[in-house]
């Protein structure tokens, strides 16, 4: 097929994609209700708490497999733009069956193939992501010594930072075009997307949650579905597809340790849920993740919302789980492996193409060509620490030859007498 003809059949199946995928709501399907919060804590301080009580809407996402088969069967899996569009395709296609399977134990294995397990392997190591949430949940404990993990302390009001935040994504993006609002049914304390940033109402921030909030969801989440917007071909670049989650939240919390707004309380929430989910898989009910986040040091509607997300779609009696906290440190380990690989290998460009849409970390390289011949448009949009090119890099450099000393093998004398 010519390069011409090639070009615009994929971007037709790119247009069916679209259009085949638009009803599709993964994370909205299993999201819980703002109320079953409320019921739930009352409960639990009444010293009668029960296992919530969810339901889940019946789904029927026959045609739109039979849509996604036909796309993913007409794509060329030899071509790096079908290739693209294949692997989309399917990875929306299990999608729909984790829907189909909401409230039931068959999630697991769907979510599973989506977003991995807390016992699988990190990149580049023999080590599982629970191996990872072990060490930085230790690490914390050390620094903290038992400290709660909310003594930072949270007295921005969720309408402050509301006009704060706007006022900064004006400044950044343009007037109004990332809208910031307070949403009362918000269980989380902030969601993104392309144009519209939600804070839960009634609820504090603290100047680490200000600086994470522009930092992961406003410079990364937004910043990349409008990036994608902008697409002159490839379309589903703005669409989250569930094969970029663990490439797109890595990048994320990627960004909060760049720009200096992680914290080790940060860390070790992310790390808590991978064991959380860990526990759930293995039978844990709601009632003893929920537990467990409590004696972690978690306050009451921290410890729900952590728990919540272990369980979305999933039976709250135990035994399956909703795994997508498990791509948190697994997508952060791999995103700073593959920044640290583009320095060595002179490739820094790949980093900022990572921007131009909602990709994984396989697209960024497949698709390199495409970067080079503007099919795929260079991202309008950067980070502010991306920018500065330099200071990425001097950073990354001192991480490659860090990365070479054995701290097991310095002693406290080596420290003062090398000075």
């Amino acid at each position: 097929m010519p390069v011409a003809e090639s070009a615009d059949h994929n971007a037709e199946l790119d247009q069916r994609l679209v259009a085949a995928t638009r009803g599709i709501g993964l994370l909205a399907s299993v999201s819980w209700p703002a109320s079953a919060e409320l019921e739930f804590i009352a409960a639990w301080k009444a010293g009668n708490a029960s296992l919530p009580q969810i339901t889940y809407p019946a789904c029927d996402y026959a045609a739109t497999r039979e849509a996604l088969d036909g796309i993913a069967g007409a794509a060329d899996p030899a071509h790096p733009l079908g290739d693209y569009i294949r692997r989309t395709a399917e990875s929306w296609r299990i999608a729909t069956e984790l829907l189909e399977a909401m409230g039931t134990s068959g999630i697991t294995e769907h979510s599973a193939k989506l977003y991995g397990r807390p016992d699988d392997r990190v990149p580049g190591a023999t080590l599982t992501n629970l191996d990872a949430a072990h060490h930085f949940i230790a690490i914390a404990d050390e620094y903290n010594s038992g400290a709660p993990l909310d003594e930072i302390e949270a007295e921005i009001p969720a309408e402050s930072l509301q006009g704060e935040l706007q006022q900064k994504l004006d400044a950044f993006f343009g007037a109004a075009v990332v809208k910031v609002e307070t949403d009362p049914d918000l269980i989380a304390k902030a969601a993104a997307g392309a144009t519209r940033i939600r804070l839960r109402s009634a609820t504090n921030f603290s100047d680490y949650d200000r600086d994470q909030l522009l930092a992961h969801e406003a410079f990364v989440h937004s910043l990349t579905a409008l990036n994608g917007r902008a697409q002159p071909h490839l379309k589903s670049l703005a669409r989250s597809s569930p094969r970029i989650t663990a490439t797109q939240e890595g990048l994320a919390v990627f960004a909060e340790l760049m720009s200096g707004s992680i914290d080790i309380s940060r860390m070790k929430r992310i790390s808590l849920r991978i064991l959380g989910i860990d526990m759930a898989i293995r039978g844990a009910d709601f009632i003893d993740v929920f537990r467990f986040f409590m004696d972690s040091g978690q306050n009451e509607a921290d410890s729900f919302a952590s728990a919540q997300r272990v369980f979305r779609g999933a039976p709250v009696t135990g035994g399956a789980a909703f795994t997508k906290d498990a791509v948190y440190l697994h997508g952060l380990l791999s995103v700073h492996t593959f920044f640290r690989w583009a320095l060595k290998n002179q490739r820094m460009a790949l980093c900022r193409n990572l921007f131009a849409g909602k990709l994984a970390l396989h697209d960024v390289i497949a698709l390199e060509p495409y970067f080079d011949n503007g099919y795929i448009a260079q991202p309008r949009y950067l980070p502010p620490w991306v920018q500065h090119a330099h200071g990425l890099a001097g950073i990354l450099a001192f991480s490659l030859f860090a990365n070479r000393i054995r701290l097991d093998r310095v002693e406290a004398e080596d420290l003062v007498l090398g000075l």
